[in-house]
């Protein structure tokens, strides 16, 4: 082995390069592992995927099940059924490595989107990771698009209607949705063609786009060097933590069995897409309150809740109804989650490196943005189960759909506000730590018979974190940039609604105390420590400092040690 490995050095310098990364260090911090959970859960999803495909035929092929389900034997379906029936109850473990594929399908989706929050709220978006955010946002849609072809692949009533919706969705593309359609399914709807296509798009084609976008989003983690939350000793210019060998490793390697063995619980005792149920798919029935997996909810809800609307041109019917909340909406709301770092870059103007992490409430502006399209996504989820709504609440379906249509605008109005002014209150709370300390729980009284609390200061460590953080000037700075001669930049029309926009940004903000308030804040909590002080050990009744005795003369009482 020592000889091996010598060869391979002397050929890849494998020595130099392996002691440099291996050595590399890493924050330690839970947030952290979100990412790491939808890492884990893609891994997950590549074993268990192996496993179903020594089985699952992907053929539309007529055939007549004589499977071990005997509520369907004899019943004509396709041999993507039958596999899907056959792995279920005839091989061995075959049941749990469907439901734990599919469980960690939706971990893998769901560590995404909370990752992506955790990274924006944060602001780790910033330069220079604004191409990892770009990955990120495509990682998260390719994994939306492998769901959808990956629990198409079954071929029962469920799935075949989501795909005769798809169907649907695509035609309805101005001019050339027809022949996308046709293009796509080898002919008129359903054709015989459609789930050997997906598979080879669910197990070849994406999963590749996958690997390489997610090996990318890694590489460029490692150059940038990871992101840190501020700290005493923490800087923007190093990482404090552990390094990759052993600590990280170890831990890393623990972590993915603990997703692992979740992952395996989930699939063996909760039951996922019991395809059996349904049937398979006939293009003459629809399955009543059929609804997609939750991650495509939200286009569905669109379409709930859209007026129709529909026009004609030239002999052809234009759908908007269907093309605007299924094509053009997906589209505009994911342009717009994957441009945040250079809208946001370009409206502050900061061309500053960021290695440190923000708290949302320190950036009022951006949290309440996000929060908002939070709330966008949650009507247009919550619409795609208006039937369901109205069944369980005994609603009108009709009331249900008239009020998401106001809500999806009124509503994110309403939360940005409230979140910003959350944000603004948590920074002035913030403030009120740093110059008055935190609460003692010590009651006192004042000559004039008025009672207050007592304050003590808070700790170095929490304070150097609680002022890391730029004040509204530095941060409007970029909208007064000079060139090299000290001569005003000429500002256009542009330049001057970005600093309208910059200002707008920043309306509000609560700046950290100067050196010299926080100065003055400490002279008097040295002055109120010092009192307190005198208290250890003696009863505190709330005439101390009133003037009628010193604390010395105060008798020590045991029941109040």
């Amino acid at each position: 082995m020592g000889a091996a490995a010598g060869w391979a050095d002397e050929r890849l310098g494998l020595a130099a390069m392996g002691k440099k990364n291996l050595r590399k260090v890493f924050p330690d911090h839970w947030s952290f592992m979100l990412g790491e959970i939808a890492l884990w859960s893609f891994v997950v999803l590549l074993l268990s995927g192996v496993f179903l495909t020594l089985w699952f035929r992907p053929s539309m092929a007529e055939v007549t099940y004589q499977g071990s389900y005997n509520q369907l034997r004899g019943i004509s379906m396709s041999e993507a059924y039958a596999s899907a029936l056959n792995i279920s109850f005839d091989v061995r473990g075959g049941l749990l490595m469907r439901q734990m594929h599919h469980w960690a399908a939706m971990l893998f989706i769901a560590a995404m989107m909370i990752h992506l929050l955790r990274v924006f709220f944060t602001g780790a978006h910033r330069k220079p990771r604004e191409l990892n955010w770009v990955i990120g946002s495509l990682l998260l849609l390719l994994g939306t698009l492998e769901g959808f072809t990956g629990y198409s692949l079954p071929d029962d009533l469920l799935s075949g209607t989501g795909i005769r919706a798809a169907d649907g969705f695509i035609k309805s593309i101005p001019i050339v949705g027809t022949y996308i359609s046709f293009f796509l399914f080898g002919g008129e709807f359903p054709g015989d063609a459609i789930i050997p296509r997906l598979y080879t798009i669910h197990v070849l084609l994406i999963p590749g786009l996958l690997l390489a976008l997610i090996a990318a989003h890694m590489l460029l983690l490692v150059y940038h060097k990871h992101t840190q939350w501020p700290g005493p000793g923490r800087t923007e210019n190093n990482v404090v933590g552990f390094p990759m060998l052993p600590v990280y490793a170890a831990k890393a390697g623990g972590f993915f069995f603990i997703v692992f063995g979740v992952t395996a619980l989930m699939g063996g005792l909760m039951s996922l897409n019991p395809v059996w149920k349904f049937g398979p798919y006939d293009p003459t029935k629809v399955t009543a309150g059929s609804q997609p997996d939750w991650y495509m909810g939200w286009p569905d809800g669109a379409l709930r809740i859209m007026p129709g609307i529909e026009s004609h041109f030239w002999g052809s019917t234009w759908s908007w109804n269907i093309f605007l909340p299924i094509i053009v909406l997906p589209g505009l709301l994911f342009t717009v989650l994957l441009l945040l770092p250079f809208i946001e870059g370009w409206i502050t103007g900061d061309k500053r490196e960021h290695h440190l992490l923000q708290r949302p409430r320190n950036a009022p502006t951006r949290t309440a943005t996000m929060v908002a399209l939070m709330t966008i996504y949650a009507c247009f989820w919550a619409a795609g189960g208006n039937d369901l709504i109205a069944i369980k609440l005994h609603a009108s379906i009709n009331q249900i759909t008239y009020f998401l249509r106001a809500a999806v605008f009124i509503l994110p109005i309403i939360t940005f506000l409230v979140t910003r002014r959350i944000c603004i209150s948590l920074q002035r709370h913030d403030n009120e730590m740093l110059l008055h300390g935190y609460e003692s729980g010590v009651i006192m009284r004042t000559p004039e018979g008025s009672y207050y609390e007592k304050h003590l200061p808070i700790s170095e460590a929490r304070a150097y974190t609680l002022t890391v953080r730029d004040r509204s000037a530095e941060q409007l700075t970029p909208a007064t940039q000079d060139d090299t001669n000290g001569v005003p930049a000429p500002k256009g029309r542009l330049s001057g609604f970005r600093d309208k926009i910059r200002t707008l940004y920043y309306a509000d903000d609560v700046d950290k105390p100067t050196t010299a308030e926080l100065e003055e804040a400490h002279h008097h909590a040295d002055h109120e420590a010092h009192e307190l002080e005198a208290l250890d050990g003696h009863s505190a009744e709330g005439h101390h400092f009133d003037g009628r005795h010193p604390v010395s003369e105060e008798p020590i009482r045991p029941e109040h040690h």
